[in-house]
């Protein structure tokens, strides 16, 4: 059988022997530990709880972060050739005498 706190309590004022008084207490004292045990387990998971959820966005940036590591370690791709005539010379400087006036430079 079991007793709650109350039950003990309530108990306690029936029996009156010095057994009884000493074997309340102590069922009593029992209670008060089983209490702040929970009470300490509902704080540590909480606590615990906290942890995993920071871990978890540390988790998150600590992936983009290798992510962007390894894509620096990428060799970068040549640039690509354009398609297409390409002109390598200077251009050529041609006098003209129409638009700008005397002795206009087109190039």
């Amino acid at each position: 059988m079991a007793f709650t706190q109350e039950g003990v309590a309530m108990l306690s004022s029936v029996l009156r022997s010095a057994r009884a008084v000493q074997v309340n207490i102590a069922v009593m004292r029992a209670f008060v530990r089983l209490r702040e045990a929970l009470a300490t387990s509902k704080v540590f998971a909480r606590k615990l709880a906290e942890l995993e959820k920071g871990i978890a966005k540390h988790d998150k940036n600590i992936r983009t972060l290798f992510q962007a590591i390894r894509e620096l370690m990428l060799k970068p791709e040549p640039p690509s050739k354009p398609i297409g005539f390409q002109v390598k010379e200077k251009s050529a400087v041609y006098k003209t005498k129409k638009g700008g006036g005397k002795g206009s430079i087109l190039r």
